[in-house]
């Protein structure tokens, strides 16, 4: 297989075995688990193949498939991976055959429909992060809400319909002004370079544009994709969708929201907003951090009062995100190194409490926390993951977390002003609260309920979909050193951008400030 064609194998491979599972009888519900499972898993031992060839010591795409799509307005089909995106690649890949394994007990109907609409949500998610041609990204970005809308719409829970369009909806108003972002960029490229052009790595370069009506144009481009970005996220305050979708989607959707589609927001600030638009980025910065803390207190908080063992993991999503945002927007290369491991450490822990949840849900149909108590009794293998992944969440050294929240508050504390780092440290201490209270609740005390003593522990299908998930949790939390390598030339070179262009700017600013001064003082002295 040629190197040039390994992404597009990656991305498309999903939708091929989706294609293929139209071909199964409806009724060979076990058959078409198997078949899906091993498709995907196909498909993630594909993606290992970008880790021998991948370079670290390049910053610029990898990989690079360039062909021209549509030529009469610019577009390309182009896509690459860097450090960044090739890490999200392989985690996609990787909870994608975990969700789809993790579905076979709990998927009662319509097997073949959850299935294709599985795999191509798989195709969505991969082509929006190789995607380096703003249009393919978009309709990547698009692909992507129509299989996770039926997912949560079918198979989700009771109130499945309005959490499927709530969620369907926010992303969509969205969608929709990033739209009018990208043509923003596309007309004002053409308008300095004279070339009508979609390339991300060819609209990169107005991010070292210093001109005034740039400057000025950059904050609104910004704002639209703010919006985008922050509902993906979510950040306070666009986050109301995320409990709803989480509470009601099926187990494996709420572990491919969490791992992955999350991610796309954080994905769209570091890939688009920063390297495009790092002059706007830094004049909202104040603001950026501010909500990033709020995020981070407001969710903990909120989770720690919540009765739902679903709904609490929801809310703490929107701490942990809170949290890589503020490290994105430390600007720094620990910042942003921390805030990008956060998002993998957040797919890795998060993806892994859905998991255990609707384990419990499976048995016991409800996810009352007060239904609960004493379960490390009767599921002792259950208990031992539950509190692996709860410390890895809550950052206990030697475990993931706690290299990615480390590194991002060694980010947040080289930021002139220390009470970010203050207030981040106070969303840790919450986020050890609520989550040693949710274990306390359900783990220990008496195992009274008739109906606790008669559930089972971890069968070797769900020891499958859990262990890959705790050996990540150790292996980054005592070696980090390869992920960080492949961080390393990206993150440098993105913090260049923004720091350079942004002191640039303020140079031109300030010099066309002086103009004006000088020449309202010479009109002043010519009316004397």
């Amino acid at each position: 297989m040629s190197s040039s064609h390994l992404l597009s194998w990656i991305a498309y491979l999903p939708l091929i075995g989706a294609a293929l599972l139209l071909l199964f009888p409806k009724e060979q519900g076990r058959r078409m688990a198997w078949f899906a499972t091993g498709w995907a898993f196909l498909d993630f031992l594909l993606s290992l193949l970008l880790l021998r060839g991948f370079d670290p010591a390049d910053d610029s795409f990898q990989f690079v498939v360039d062909v021209a799509w549509i030529p009469s307005i610019g577009v390309r089909y182009m896509m690459g991976v860097d450090g960044i995106s090739l890490l999200m690649v392989l985690l996609t890949t990787l909870l994608g055959v975990i969700a789809i394994l993790s579905s076979w007990s709990a998927i009662k109907e319509r097997h073949k429909e959850y299935y294709i609409f599985m795999l191509v949500l798989q195709t969505g998610m991969l082509g929006v992060f190789m995607s380096i041609d703003f249009f393919l990204f978009y309709v990547f970005w698009e692909v992507m809400l129509v299989p996770m809308y039926f997912l949560i719409g079918i198979w989700g829970g009771p109130r499945r319909l309005y959490a499927a369009i709530k969620f369907f909806l926010y992303t969509l108003l969205g969608s929709v002004l990033m739209l009018l972002g990208i043509l923003a960029l596309y007309f004002f490229h053409h308008g300095e370079f004279g070339t009508y052009t979609f390339s991300i790595p060819e609209l990169h370069r107005l991010g070292a544009l210093t001109t005034p009506e740039w400057l000025e144009m950059q904050k609104w481009i910004f704002l639209a994709f703010f919006a985008s970005f922050a509902i993906k996220v979510p950040m306070f305050p666009f986050h109301t969708w995320l409990p709803d979708a989480h509470v009601e989607a099926p187990t494996a959707a709420s572990v491919i929201l969490a791992g992955v589609l999350l991610k796309m927001g954080t994905y769209g600030f570091v890939r688009f907003s920063l390297p495009i638009l790092p002059s706007a980025t830094v004049e909202f910065v104040p603001w950026l951090l501010t909500l990033s803390v709020v995020g981070i207190i407001y969710g903990a908080m909120v989770a720690m009062v919540q009765k739902d063992w679903k709904s609490l993991v929801a809310y703490s999503s929107v701490s942990h995100l809170g949290f890589c945002m503020l490290g994105v927007f430390a600007l720094n290369v620990n910042g942003l190194n921390g805030g990008i491991l956060q998002m993998i450490n957040h797919g890795i822990s998060t993806g892994a409490l859905f998991l255990l949840v609707g384990i419990v849900y499976e048995q016991r149909h409800t996810r009352m926390i007060s239904e609960f108590g004493g379960l490390s009794q009767q599921m002792p293998g259950f208990a031992t993951i539950f509190m692996i992944i709860t410390m890895s969440s809550i950052g206990l050294p030697a475990l993931n977390g706690f290299i990615g929240e480390f590194t991002i508050l060694a980010g947040v504390f080289q930021l002139e002003n220390k009470i970010w780092a203050i207030f981040a440290v106070t969303g840790i201490v919450l986020g050890a609260g609520y989550m040693l209270w949710l274990y306390q609740r359900t783990m220990f005390g008496k195992l009274d309920k008739p109906e606790n003593q008669n559930m089972r522990d971890l069968n070797f299908r769900e020891y499958l979909t859990l262990i890959p998930l705790v050996v990540l949790v150790f292996w980054i939390g005592l070696y980090p050193k390869p992920i960080f390598r492949i961080l390393d030339k990206p993150v440098q070179k993105l913090v260049q951008q923004v720091r350079g262009t942004y002191y640039s700017g303020m140079a031109v600013a300030e010099r066309a400030a002086e103009a004006e001064a000088d020449q309202s003082g010479t009109t002043s002295t010519g009316m004397h």
